[in-house]
């Protein structure tokens, strides 16, 4: 996901139980749990999308690879309209061919790191001392003036920080308190407003920093260094990849530059400071795809059947694309495998739904929610003008999954009061697997995003956090290992369930008010 947050969480300002009680069909729901939890497909799905076909970088032949072979999927499986569908252009699509670097002086040590996405390679191996580079603003580069050509450099400032240990444990499960917590507090005033951003100056320096160091390292370009070294947030071996350069088609071309591990880049950067002689050799291969710069989603159906209701549609989903530096595996194979098995349930157990179901696996996100919300301009709407296609009325819910391996612990309502009822009565069955908390608040960073601009009802599932922020989020260690079975197959059979009733319901999913017109399109 592009970056993980929650609202203030709301609650539901009133009793459930006051409400009729909505409608469970246990019979179908024994044969989701029996095909879910006995007969799970999620790992193999899992392995797929991340050993085979390897990292899924927007645009990148690792994300078309895992676009072919879930078509494949799909189609083995009897899914209907089963199409790659072109959403807007993207740019640039790219991938490393070849990484390796290591110092060499004052001993040989292989370094952790990851090329910048986007970012070109050194035309070969580099060999070179590495200049450290003291500056905190433009006027001090100019005693590098004539001096970089060729070499690998590294900047020392006041915002780095040496690392301290952590003594809390990387993986949380969420506890009852904090559930309980999420499903009891009060709902939004309507129309309130959000109180005034106050004047924050951390925030303000920090940005002026970061604007600096835009301008110093255009110039580091502009002296033709070879090879750039930057800090990368995480530790004990783990790094947290970042924006690189850009990808659109007419980007300007930027220095090589590697993602270095914290401890790495610590242990070169003391020796430096120490007056040590610190010498490197790397050699890095990337490649560009600018053939074909469309972005594409994957999606595939299970048709309607009810003569009044097949053209109603339940939507299901998640973002296929990921980072490069690990195998995208709780950001999003997680996700993904789990909205596939959900579709795989539903057809083994010969489900001939009402409405019909439609899966959409979405790329680049990472870079903006780009795959829902050009599919959603397409066929919906859009949030600029709230200019509404006759199909948005058509679409009752969107269910979403991509905060990480953590089992489904229960739903963010959106601010939905109306289905909140219905979610509770929906998990009953699941509660035995600690599936059972409904929150009216919002949480936001991914594709459900792009619905509820629309007045879609959108809903991302509340998930254990696991290891994802600690650990895993668009870093190095984000594989298959990180993936936890048995949360997966009851995230699927839950999942499973929701479409289910969504798609058997007489009447469509309880909507809120439009929202207003937003010309930023969110």
């Amino acid at each position: 996901m592009i970056k993980r947050f929650t609202t203030t969480i709301f609650a539901i300002g009133f009793c459930f139980t006051a409400l009729a009680q909505e409608a469970v069909d246990m019979a179908a729901v024994q044969k989701i749990r029996k095909e879910g939890l006995e007969n799970s497909k999620v790992m193999d799905l899992a392995f797929q999308m991340t050993d085979v076909a390897g990292p899924r970088l927007s645009n990148s032949p690792g994300l078309k690879r895992a676009q072919e072979w879930a078509m494949k999927q799909f189609n083995e499986w009897g899914l209907k309209n089963v199409q790659l569908e072109a959403w807007g252009t993207f740019g640039k699509g790219w991938q490393v061919d070849k990484y390796y670097a290591a110092t060499t002086t004052p001993y040989y040590r292989p370094i952790i790191a990851s090329p910048k996405a986007w970012t070109p390679g050194t035309n070969g191996v580099i060999k070179s001392e590495i200049v450290l580079i003291k500056a905190d603003s433009l006027p001090q580069m100019d005693q590098y003036k004539g001096k970089l050509a060729g070499k690998i450099v590294m900047f020392d400032n006041s915002s780095i920080r040496m690392l301290e240990n952590s003594y809390k444990a990387d993986v949380k499960r969420y506890t009852e308190e904090e559930l309980d917590k999420m499903a009891k507090a009060q709902a939004p005033t309507p129309g309130a407003q959000a109180p005034a951003r106050a004047a924050n100056p951390a925030m303000a320096a920090m940005m002026k920093m970061r604007a600096a160091r835009m301008e110093m390292t255009k110039r580091i370009q502009e002296e033709k260094a070879g090879l750039i070294l930057t800090y990368a947030r995480g530790s004990y071996g783990t790094f947290f990849t970042s924006n690189g350069a850009s990808y659109a088609l007419d980007a300007p071309a930027v220095s090589p530059e590697l993602e270095v591990s914290s401890e790495d880049f610590l242990r070169i950067l003391r020796l430096l400071r120490a007056g040590q002689k610190v010498e490197m050799e790397a050699e890095i291969k990337t490649s560009f795809y600018d053939q074909d710069p469309k972005g594409y989603n994957v999606i595939a159906e299970i048709p309607g059947t009810d003569k009044k209701l097949k053209d109603e549609v339940v939507m299901l989903g998640g973002h296929y694309d990921s980072w490069h530096a690990g195998t995208g595996a709780t950001d999003n194979a997680a996700g993904s495998a789990v909205m596939m098995e959900a579709m795989r349930i539903l057809k083994t157990i010969g489900f001939k739904p009402k409405r019909t179901i439609r899966i959409a696996l979405w790329s680049s996100e990472e870079q903006g929610l780009h795959g829902s919300r050009g599919y959603v301009a397409k066929h919906f709407g859009d949030p600029k003008t709230m200019q509404l296609t006759a199909d948005q009325k058509k679409v009752t819910a969107y269910y979403n999954l991509d905060n990480g391996t953590g089992a489904i612990r229960g739903i963010y309502a959106q601010g939905n009061a109306g289905v909140a009822p219905i979610f509770q009565e929906w998990l009953k069955p699941f509660n035995d697997i600690e599936a059972k908390t409904v929150t009216i608040g919002n949480t936001g960073g991914t594709d459900h995003l792009a619905f509820h601009a629309v007045g879609i009802p959108g809903f991302q599932f509340i998930q254990d956090p696991m290891d994802y922020d600690t650990r895993t989020h668009h870093s190095n260690m984000d594989t298959y290992d990180r993936l936890v079975a048995q949360d997966l197959q009851r995230s699927a059979t839950i999942v499973a369930a929701f479409v289910y009733h969504t798609s058997e319901r007489a009447a469509p999913m309880p909507r809120v008010e439009l929202p207003k017109p937003n010309p930023a399109g969110r």
